[in-house]
């Protein structure tokens, strides 16, 4: 299940081709979309809840999950997910199975409890991610720790190494559909077919801020925000004046991943589906762009965290859930 060289050298990041098949049932970006969110049971997974308290006032929830003394991998969800977000939970229980231990970071104000601060977690927050990394690892020094991350989780991620250069406890990580330009990203959503995830997803930030600030006083206009119709409104009027940004488009341009990804010093898998219906292919970084440690795999089809292909008996699975392993496996003493 290796992958495919597309040609690229490497006194750069590698661009290489997926050895990804689509389910055939699932020949359209939009089915893998929507059909690995609705159509897969949650999978079960035990896991014990911690609440960390930050320098700030603030906390963030983990779940810790897998036994024994194997490498310990961060698990990053994406925008308006948590633990129970299904490919996260998923691939806990792939990474369990071969005797690993996974954290799965809750971005603060992501979970149903309400974070303390008016400031919210975003594409650009990497700051408790960097928290949690270096508690992990003072923990137990010896074992290797690794991260993945899914959408906003792999654009924190991706971001994160890149601002850190060598200065990073991870051995690697890999992350799946990450929005490389935000700006971009954000114009496609509100564009034909596409705008069936946009509402969704607002409507879930939105009632997000309304239980915040029931709690405590708003320093924006709630009223506003929850008006917007697109990204570009609602990160006017609510994710850049809550977090220090002058308007979506400066939040956009110092969020992006792919300004990053020139600078990351641990090998990274990027896993993306140039039929990702959440952006536009021309936003794939070249692989000038990419520093030598990254590897970014392409495959035509997947969509937006989809990658669900056919065993021999035609039963879909996600292709992820054993990418994934095998790639973090390979980085492992």
């Amino acid at each position: 299940m290796l992958a495919r060289d597309s040609g690229s050298t490497l006194a750069h990041g590698r661009i290489v081709a997926s050895d990804f098949r689509p389910h055939p049932l699932l020949g359209n970006a939009h089915l893998h979309t929507i059909a690995s969110t609705l159509l897969r049971p949650l999978p079960s997974l035990e896991f014990q809840r911690e609440r960390w308290e930050l320098l700030d006032g603030d906390f963030i929830d983990l779940g810790f999950c897998g036994t024994g003394s194997g490498p310990r991998v961060v698990l990053l969800h994406g925008l308006t997910g948590g633990f129970d977000s299904k490919y996260l939970r998923g691939l806990a229980r792939k990474l369990i199975r071969i005797g690993w231990r996974c954290v799965m970071m809750q971005f603060r104000g992501a979970g149903p409890a309400p974070n303390r601060l008016p400031r919210t977690y975003h594409h650009g927050d990497t700051a408790d991610l960097r928290v949690l990394l270096t508690r992990l690892y003072e923990t137990e020094p010896e074992n290797p720790l690794f991260a993945v991350g899914w959408s906003l989780g792999a654009n924190v991620l991706l971001k994160y190494l890149g601002e850190s250069g060598d200065d990073t406890p991870l051995a690697g990580a890999a992350a799946v559909s990450p929005p490389f330009q935000l700006e971009p990203c954000a114009d496609k959503l509100r564009t034909g077919f596409a705008r069936i995830y946009q509402h969704p997803l607002l409507s879930e930030l939105k009632s997000g801020l309304r239980r915040k600030f029931a709690t405590m006083p708003s320093p924006i206009d709630l009223s506003r925000v929850l008006r917007t119709t697109d990204f570009f409104e609602f990160d006017n009027a609510a994710t850049a004046p809550l977090n220090g940004f002058t308007d979506a488009r400066d939040y956009y341009n110092k969020s992006s991943c792919g300004n990053y990804l020139a600078r990351i010093q641990r090998p990274t898998l990027i896993l993306h589906a140039l039929d990702d219906p959440f952006m536009r292919p021309e936003i794939v970084p070249p692989a000038s762009a990419l520093a030598g440690p990254v590897t970014l795999e392409l495959s035509p089809h997947g969509g937006h965290v989809g990658f669900i292909a056919a065993d021999r008996a035609l039963r879909p699975y996600c292709w992820l859930e054993r990418r994934i392993p095998e790639f973090l496996q390979s980085l492992a003493p």
